[in-house]
């Protein structure tokens, strides 16, 4: 196999993970019925159903169960804490016509990560890099002081997600095992969850088998494009694989606004402008910055 051949794999399973991403809300507004903590409660079981079936097959129990202990176990506590806050605010910004909003949120993470490794791990970056930090925070600013929609939304998916990435960076364990022993944690709450709705007769799951077969399929929706994401990691440079992450805030934000019918003011252009120019910056330097360093 030639050097071509994996990069060009790792270029395919990341692009179809983030275009999963991307569509994500098509698939959200078929649940629209369906209380968005019952949505994250039938996501987290169904994929470990899902993860339970790859592990096994891929033998990585007993080092899964070995790398889950001590400090490792309590940063995956963590990290469980805060996919499921990412999961459960996008799911209601969905579900309640805040696509756009969140969109933004994830326009803005890439920036929030390049804070993230300056203030909490020391990394150094370039003046192209903190300028284009400079200008998205500057539209977030815009849409804060103008109150432009939700602000709250798109700093609380930017910041959870943020958070994920640096409590899993630090954390030693792989993309297969954490993910896992993340699911497996939440498993507990997620079935308290059903079982409390199935006490109090608000359970969506049983009533429409059309519907149940949308919540089954919330395991495949959520794990596999975390597998594509993490396979595409393995054979391709990392600095392609960012530049490939503004493919999914930009298809929710065309869904908002030409499927969806959200309404677009015109702080909310101010603000898009000011953030793809950041994140344009940012994506420029960090190219130019892999090719100086070759």
């Amino acid at each position: 196999m030639t050097t071509a051949q994996p990069a060009r794999t790792g270029l395919l399973l990341g692009i179809g993970a983030y275009v999963s991403w991307g569509i994500l809300p098509l698939y959200l507004k078929l649940l629209k019925g369906v209380p968005a903590l019952q949505v994250l409660a039938h996501r987290i079981l169904w994929s470990l159903l899902l993860l339970a079936v790859v592990v096994l097959v891929a033998r990585r129990g007993k080092a899964i169960v070995a790398a889950a202990r001590g400090r490792t176990l309590l940063l995956l506590c963590a990290s469980a804490a805060l996919i499921a806050l990412n999961w459960l605010v996008y799911i209601w910004s969905v579900q309640n016509n805040h696509v756009l909003e969140a969109s933004l949120g994830y326009f803005i993470n890439p920036l929030v990560n390049v804070v993230l490794g300056v203030t909490l791990l020391g990394e150094r970056i370039r003046r192209g890099q903190a300028i284009a930090v400079g200008i998205a925070g500057a539209g977030v600013a815009v849409l804060a002081i103008n109150g432009g929609g939700a602000i709250g939304i798109s700093l609380a998916l930017a910041l959870s997600f943020g958070f994920y990435g640096f409590v899993r960076k630090i954390a030693a364990i792989d993309a297969l095992g954490g993910l896992t022993v993340e699911t497996l944690l939440l498993a507990a709450p997620a079935l308290f969850v059903l079982f409390q709705a199935s006490g109090d007769g608000t359970a969506a799951f049983g009533v429409d088998r059309h519907l149940d077969m949308l919540l089954i399929l919330a395991g495949a929706v959520t794990a596999a494009p975390l597998l594509m994401f993490a396979a595409a990691a393995r054979r391709m440079r990392y600095t392609t694989l960012g530049l490939l992450q503004y493919i999914a805030p930009t298809l929710q934000f065309a869904q908002a606004v030409l499927l969806f019918g959200e309404p677009l003011k015109p702080v909310h252009i101010v603000t898009f402008v000011l953030i793809w120019l950041g994140c344009g910056l940012y994506a420029f330097d960090s190219v130019r910055g892999s090719r100086s360093d070759q």
